[in-house]
């Protein structure tokens, strides 16, 4: 198959206006394949032209242009040529398209829960040629109306209105002018929940095993959504465009939600069958909101090519957490964002694989794929909220207005919205634009105080920044100022107290370095964000190596138990454990891992009983703890803490540990799976079976992550995640060396999507030794690899370089 590149997404655009797009799926078919008939008219700039079409058919039956039969021999991959072209054209492609398991194009899900079939579709980044023939790519916009055929008594749904339906066949109203990639429909026996809000329709969906869980959160979801609309259309001045808002939530989902214009899609999991923390609730709607936000940056005002993406996930991040904490009951949004998201971004502007918000050039859909990353998101919205700060909110918003006036419905890019927000706020952004969005990498800056207190900023290129500092004593803020940093070394007002906390109220994207009585003083500051930054600074510093892991097992020890922030409880106990289980061995890691199980037993004792931290002092200490005794005992009701609900997610967490610890047997996790027939059951039973310190347990889950094609992308994942485990390292010790010798065949039996995700998960990140990284070395010689395994295995590398480092430290715990 081919990658579209730039070049030829240029040329394209330049000969092409795209009219209409009128196609009509039929999937009442029983087989692994249904049919699809698309009629694209267009206008080529010189008649005589020739171009070609995207489609990616089981098998292409027929197509003509003009009238005139085209032959399907010369169907190269997925392109199909178009010869001679007139001014005005009208292509016809009839095709046989498969049904996917790897949430990409028509994704066919069949639920254990009850034989049900759904479908839902998934045309970004290039699968729309999965579904319908298409000129796919971001600047060739086109209305399309939709005619989906159907089983009798299915529900349909897309991204135009339901405008007629007879004898199983639905028709839709014609769409406003999208991008291929948000093109979808879902199709199945769903259940769904409707109301409307300041005339706009809004719909929910769910199938049907999840009725129960959908009825009973629908009333959060459907405020939440209307709380960002009306947020939404008083930031921007401009209604939400594209008539009805429905939001479905679909099986099998690679990403955590979709923009698709008139039907955003969602992983089901969003839907909560269990009992879940406040933090996990903060998530969906902050999820919500970044969805809502595309409708403007990505939907109604779309980037002309993929080196522009910032203009869609970084302005939604920015957006979805802004208006969240704006609009919506969960106002710590920015706390989870300082010490969660941001965390994804400095780690990921460290890698060798690091790139700018807004690289010079994408040289193709395939390296597009590789950042939607840490930088795109997190990076990106940190340096807009920078910008916020430097602009004033005003003539900030005042450009973005401007912005979509002149592009609606159309194609922009970089240098029209700084054009914009220079034009409304006075200012010239070019040298902002160069610092943040065409450099890579990531600053740290730290306060040295001596006779005065300058501010240090490390790292290439040195950037501008408006930050806070803050002065704590005793826990308490007794000043604040905001200044302007500029190169490598800035004084700053004297300031003294307990703590100097640079960058306090999280203003730019920068590093923070603290002294060691600073970081100490965490568990006496009041204000939840500035605690988050002094936690994720630490965190920071140890997996740099700039502090050791017993630094941080001790400031959990003594901190986290008083520590009143969720997020913060449940990001420190994810991350300390994670980077003890890396940097430390043996004795020492048996040791730190019991200190933090030993911190979350002290959360558990304060914690309010059937409160969110409850559950999340569980988790950590299920997630840390080796007490099967206990465990087991929690799972037949004995001693269970007070308030605890020991309900279907937290029974497998405690069998996946068990699982890890030997203690629990193959018929046991498919007894509990017999009780759990769900789709998120098989997931948690393929990650307990992989977890089993069990050699034919291995053999049977490696199968799966290198061979078996059969299954959904989302169930070999969990195979993944289940496989490494740290204390397995002899019983695993022969597949490192057999995943840098079959991951590239095994890569090319799946999309770039799934594979990539899957040999990420499944790398050998426990097996730290200079052996691995000499096998990582080798197999990076290599000329064959393909975009997303080769940024794989040089970014894990780059990890397991840290961790290697950190082991040959002495550490005491």
């Amino acid at each position: 198959m081919h990658s579209l590149t730039r070049v030829e997404a240029v040329e394209r655009a330049g000969l092409l206006t795209v009219d209409s797009y009128d196609v009509e799926l039929d999937v009442t078919g029983d087989g692994g394949w249904f049919r699809s008939t698309s009629v694209v008219r267009f206008h080529a700039g010189r008649a005589g032209a020739s171009t070609f079409v995207d489609v990616k058919p089981a098998r292409l039956v027929a197509a003509r242009l003009n009238g005139v039969p085209l032959d399907v021999a010369t169907l190269d991959g997925d392109r199909l040529p178009l010869p001679a072209l007139r001014e005005r054209n009208e292509l016809v492609v009839e095709a046989e398209m498969a049904y996917s398991n790897t949430g990409e194009g028509l994704h066919r899900f069949v639920d254990p829960a009850d034989g049900e079939v759904y479908l839902y579709a998934v045309s970004f980044l290039d699968a729309a040629p999965r579904v319908f023939a298409c000129f796919d790519q971001p600047d060739l916009k086109a209305p399309v109306t939709l005619t989906v055929t159907a089983p009798a008594g299915w529900l349909v749904a897309a991204n135009g209105a339901h405008a007629a339906s007879a004898g199983g066949r639905h028709t839709f109203a014609t769409t406003e002018p999208l991008a291929t990639y948000f093109v979808s429909l879902i199709a199945g026996p769903y259940h769904a929940r409707h109301e409307v809000h300041d005339d706009v329709p809004l719909g929910l969906y769910a199938r049907r095993s999840l009725a129960v869980e959908l009825d009973k959160d629908a009333d959060e979801i459907f405020t939440v959504t209307r709380q960002c609309l009306d947020r939404f259309h008083e930031l921007f001045g401009v209604r939400y465009a594209f008539g009805k808002y429905d939001q479905a939530f679909v099986p099998e989902f690679n990403a955590g939600a979709m923009e698709n214009p008139g039907l955003v899609t969602f992983r089901d999991e969003y839907l909560f069958r269990s009992v879940v923390t406040d933090s996990q609730r903060q998530l969906r709607a902050t999820t919500i909101a970044h969805e809502m936000a595309h409708m403007w940056f990505g939907d109604l005002v779309t980037m002309r090519w993929w080196d522009d993406l910032w203009l869609n996930e970084s302005f939604a991040e920015y957006l979805g957490v802004r208006v969240t904490a704006e609009a919506t009951r969960f106002r710590q949004a920015w706390t989870t964002f300082a010490m969660r998201r941001k965390a994804w971004g400095y780690i990921a502007d460290q890698r060798p694989s690091t790139h700018p918000v807004a690289p010079d050039e994408v040289a193709d859909a395939a390296l597009a794929l590789l950042n939607f990353d840490g930088i795109s998101y997190a990076k990106g919205a940190s340096v807009l909220r920078q910008l916020v700060a430097w602009l004033g909110d005003e003539p900030f918003l005042a450009g973005l207005r401007a912005h979509f006036a002149a592009h609606r419905f159309g194609n922009a890019t970089l240098a029209d919205l700084l054009g914009a927000l220079s034009e409304a706020s006075g200012r010239d952004l070019a040298g902002w634009a160069d610092a943040w969005l065409r450099r890579s990498g990531a600053n740290t800056l730290r306060a040295e105080v001596g006779d005065t207190v300058h501010i240090v900023q490390t790292g290439e290129p040195p950037r501008p920044h408006r930050i806070g500092i803050g002065v704590y004593d005793g826990g308490v803020l007794t000043r604040r100022v905001e200044v302007d940093i500029q190169g490598g070394r800035t004084r700053v007002p004297d300031l003294a107290g307990d703590l100097l906390l640079v960058n306090d109220g999280d203003l730019t994207y920068a590093k923070v370095r603290l002294d060691y009585g600073s970081a100490d003083a965490v568990a006496r500051i009041g204000d939840p964000l500035a605690r988050a930054l002094v936690w994720a600074s630490t965190v920071d510093a140890v997996r740099d190596g700039d502090r050791p892991v017993a630094d941080l097992v001790a400031l959990v020890d003594a901190a986290l138990p008083a520590e009143t922030e969720l997020v913060v409880i449940e990001d420190v106990l994810r991350m300390s454990t994670d980077l003890v289980r890396r940097y430390l061995t043996g004795a020492q890691r048996e040791l730190a891992l019991r200190r933090v199980a030993q911190a979350c037993e002290r959360l558990l004792a304060g914690a309010l009983p059937g409160g969110s931290h409850q559950l999340a002092a569980v988790r950590g200490l299920v997630a840390a703890g080796t007490d099967a005794a206990r465990f087991r005992g929690w799972l037949t009701g004995v001693d269970v803490p007070d308030g605890l609900k020991v309900d279907a997610d937290l029974r497998w967490e405690l069998y996946h540990r068990l699982a890890v610890l030997g203690a629990a047997g193959a018929d046991e996790i498919e007894a509990e799976l017999a009780a759990d027939r769900s789709a998120t059951g098989e997931q948690w039973a393929a990650r307990c079976r992989a977890a089993r310190p069990d050699p034919v347990a291995k053999e049977r889950a490696w199968r799966v992550l290198t061979a078996d094609t059969t299954l959904a992308g989302r169930l070999v994942e969990a195979c993944a995640e289940g496989f490494w485990q740290p204390d397995q390292a002899v019983l695993t010790e022969s597949y490192v060396e057999r995943y840098f010798a079959e991951m590239p065949a095994a890569a090319r039996l799946r999309t770039p999507w799934v594979a990539d995700r899957i040999a990420a998960v499944a790398y050998p990140r426990y097996a730290v030794a200079a052996s691995t990284r000499e096998m990582a070395a080798a197999l990076l010689a290599r000329d064959d690899l393909g975009p997303g395994l080769r940024r794989v295995v040089v970014d894990s590398d780059d990890d397991l370089r840290r961790a290697l480092a950190a082991r040959t430290r002495q550490q005491t715990i």
